[in-house]
């Protein structure tokens, strides 16, 4: 689904390709890196040493190394390097300046040592994912890409991977999904009176409030850091906005020395509602135009430089007859997803031949949905039952709202794809009390979440131990 308001159910599929392009290969501990060797054993250890080959000459057998050790497992140079190529590709298809090789594998690497301290914790805590769960969701992957079990094997291995790897690495991924709910998403309480708060706001703070897309560069200050550490952080992020009012590129920067998850794709956190914002970040961008950026901001968990890409309006508050009146709309869609195997072209193209399709009566609308919508009403002919305003993304809602009953939009664009819309009803409905109070403590939630991972990444981060070696390498 792509409602607002529920969307952890879909975002494990949705973080597969994720899966398919950057995790690491799993990680192992080498022996050979700490077994003395000799030429005998050099083919099974693998070490750097002379073999003699067919020829009776010595030849150098090179293998991996040691980049970094992480409690009681270790990050290879093979799967660094493997990282690396990767992100670096993401990058120049994002039209970002690469930074220097040495600077963005120091990126990379931390965040495989966060990853690495995760799937280690969820081992210890006994988080585990079945043989019988991985197998399900890998079904649900293959299904939603329309391609059988062995079809979607075929497409894993094209990639470059095998399909055990692809397997172990999206049991990592969902063993850390398992995880941060654990930590964070099942320890978040919301009092009454912040709700109280919230849903007291007048109409006219709700219609301002606004969306924004914004660019990210955080500054992770360490857990009970002293005032020298402090100090060392905030003269790191003073020398990164000088940089930027000095014409720096933003994207290479946050790719450089951002600390945050985003940092690697230059620093795009994409759409914000600026009601679910932090309020010191949303005070801070009040007055921002679009292009500007902030000064820097301090948060419990470091000092953050936030950069406005792009502001709209939003479209989930409508003039309604008495207030508490909204328009519900009933509707169905067909979903096509974009990723390395669908292009934006071939996703909107796709539509616009089913659309013409449905049109011809070739075909139904429910059909249709049934047999090539990547969301999970497609098995009810995409149908999504009625809608209020705000549940939907504001591109999704925005289409919708202009269609007249029965009539089917025209590609539309959101951040989970390209859709096709069909209304089918539209009713006027009361808001009532206990709705306001609902959406008021969703977007608290979405806040606390927000801020409560990043705090839970920093503590973990700063608990486990880590000895690097990359820098003593040759």
């Amino acid at each position: 689904m792509f409602f607002k308001k529920r969307f952890d159910g879909w975002l494990l599929l949705k973080k597969w390709l994720l899966v398919l392009t950057v995790l690491p290969l799993v990680t192992v501990p080498c022996l050979a890196q700490t077994m003395p060797v000799s030429a005998e054993n050099s083919k099974s250890t693998g070490d750097i040493s002379k073999s003699q080959g067919l020829s009776g000459k010595p030849q150098s057998v090179v293998i991996d190394s040691i980049a970094a050790v992480v409690n009681k497992d270790v990050i290879t140079t093979s799967e660094l390097n493997t990282r690396y190529r990767i992100v670096s590709e993401q990058l120049k298809k994002q039209n970002i300046e690469l930074p220097p090789p040495a600077l963005l594998k120091k990126q990379i690497l931390e965040r495989m040592i966060i990853e690495s301290a995760q799937v280690q914790l969820a081992k210890e805590m006994g988080i585990n994912v079945t043989d019988v769960q991985l197998d399900k969701s890998i079904a649900m992957i293959a299904s939603q890409e329309g391609k059988t079990m062995s079809q979607f094997q075929e497409m894993i291995e094209k990639k470059g991977r095998s399909f055990e790897d692809f397997r172990e690495d999206l049991r990592k991924e969902m063993a850390m999904q398992r995880l941060r709910y654990h930590e964070v998403d099942s320890k978040i309480q919301i009092n009454d009176a912040e709700v109280d708060n919230l849903v007291g706001n007048s109409p006219e703070e709700s219609q301002t409030a606004g969306e924004v897309r914004l660019g990210h560069i955080l500054v992770r200050i360490p857990e009970n850091a002293s005032p020298e550490q402090i100090a060392e952080k905030y003269e790191r992020a003073e020398k990164v906005l000088k940089l930027l009012q000095a014409g720096g590129d933003f994207q290479q920067s946050a790719a450089s020395f951002s600390d945050s998850d985003e940092g690697l794709s230059g620093g795009d956190i994409g759409w914000r509602s600026t009601d679910r914002l932090p309020q010191s970040f949303a005070e801070a961008l009040a007055n921002v135009p679009v292009g500007g950026m902030t000064g820097i901001i301090r948060s419990p968990n470091g000092f953050h430089i936030l950069k406005v890409l792009e502001r709209r309006n939003p479209v989930n508050e409508h003039p309604v007859a008495a207030g508490n009146t909204v328009q519900q709309i009933h509707a169905r869609h067909i979903l096509i997803k974009v990723n390395q195997l669908v292009s934006a072209d071939e996703a909107r193209h796709k539509l616009v031949d089913l659309k013409q399709r449905i049109i011809n009566n070739s075909a139904s609308f429910e059909e249709l949905a049934q047999t090539y919508s990547n969301d999970t009403s497609a098995s009810r002919g995409g149908d999504l039952g009625w809608i209020y305003p705000g549940d939907t993304v504001p591109e999704f809602e925005k289409a919708m709202m202009a269609l007249n009953i029965g009539e089917i939009s025209d590609p539309v664009e959101t951040q989970f794809g390209f859709h096709l819309i069909q209304v089918l009803e539209k009713k006027m409905d009361d808001v009532s009390h206990e709705r306001k109070r609902a959406l008021a403590k969703q977007k608290i939630r979405e806040r606390k979440i927000a801020e409560g991972t990043e705090e839970w990444l920093r503590q973990l981060r700063d608990q486990v131990y880590v000895e690097y070696r990359l820098d003593n390498q040759d």
